[in-house]
């Protein structure tokens, strides 16, 4: 991870941002070997997103589309560029269309 991302070492704050978005990742249900992939494929979850008013209503959108606890993890590990997405102008009108 840091190899592919040295940004990771200097340009995140340890307490604002690394420590409590790895930590809300692991609660999700990531295990320790998702947790670098997602960062690795998309590391603007560590900066660019608000936990509260980005990620985690995201997170319950997906909750809310019927995926479960062990779907939802393996969900942001395979395709985290759909957490940096606007749940009104992209996600929400995208689901919509294919129902």
């Amino acid at each position: 991870t840091i190899a592919m991302h040295p940004a990771l070492l200097g340009s995140y704050s340890l307490e604002e941002n690394l420590k409590p978005r790895v930590q809300w990742l692991k609660e999700l249900g990531m295990d320790d070997s998702q947790v670098p992939k997602t960062i690795t494929t998309h590391p603007q979850l560590m900066d660019s997103y608000s936990l509260e008013e980005n990620l985690k209503p995201r997170v319950q959108w997906l909750k809310e589309l019927g995926m479960d606890d062990s779907q939802v993890p393996k969900t942001i590990t395979t395709h985290p560029q759909l957490m940096g997405c606007s749940l009104e102008e992209n996600l929400k009108p995208r689901v919509q269309w294919l129902k």
